[in-house]
C-alpha cells in the first residue's frame, strides 16, 4: 500500500464516521462519544483539536487521528486514532502514529509525544512501544457497560 495523508476536509467526516464497527471501537478512538459516531460529533471534535488528519491508501481514505494537545516546544498527544476496518492489519495505525509523531517534534518542536490506549486495545498495546512508546502513567475510566477500564498512557520522546 502506497499511504499518504492530509488535512480533513469537510466530505472526509461521513466516511470517518463510518470507521468505528461498535461501542467499544468508538470508545477506543473517542471516549466522550456516543455509538454510533455522528457528523456532529467528530466536527466538534475537529473544531477543538489540532492537525486533524486523513490517511490515504491508494487513493482511499483508511485512517484518522489529530492532537488533543499540541505545545510548542512542549508536548503533543495524539488522539482520536481510527483505522478503516477494510484496512486493518496492513500498517495503516504505524503509518498514522509514525506521521503524527514527526508532524508533533517537527512542526510545534515537541519535547515529547504522547497517546494514550485502553487495556483491552491489544493490538494498540503490542504497537506502541514498537514505534517507540512506553508507559508513564495508568488512570482508571469507565468502560461502556458501566465496567472499569485501564488507560495506559505513554510517550516518546524527542531524540
Amino acid at each position: 500500500m502506497n499511504f499518504t495523508h492530509r488535512p480533513v476536509l469537510a466530505e472526509d467526516v461521513k466516511t470517518v464516521c463510518s470507521f468505528p464497527q461498535g461501542e467499544q471501537e468508538l470508545f477506543f478512538m473517542f471516549p466522550k462519544a456516543h455509538f454510533p459516531l455522528t457528523e456532529e460529533q467528530l466536527h466538534t471534535a475537529i473544531s477543538q483539536r489540532f492537525d486533524s488528519s486523513i490517511f490515504e491508501a491508494d487513493g482511499s481514505v483508511v485512517g484518522f487521528a489529530n492532537f488533543y494537545r499540541a505545545e510548542h516546544n512542549g508536548i503533543c498527544c495524539i488522539g482520536n486514532v481510527i483505522v478503516a476496518p477494510s484496512a486493518r492489519g496492513k500498517g495503516v495505525a504505524r503509518y498514522i502514529i509514525e506521521t503524527m509523531t514527526t508532524l508533533g517534534f517537527e512542526k510545534y518542536q515537541a519535547n515529547e509525544v504522547q497517546l494514550s490506549c485502553f487495556n483491552e486495545n491489544t493490538a494498540g498495546l503490542l504497537l506502541y512501544p514498537k514505534l517507540g512508546f512506553v508507559p508513564f502513567a495508568i488512570e482508571e475510566r469507565p468502560a461502556p457497560g458501566g465496567g472499569r477500564s485501564a488507560l495506559i498512557h505513554m510517550t516518546r520522546h524527542k531524540t
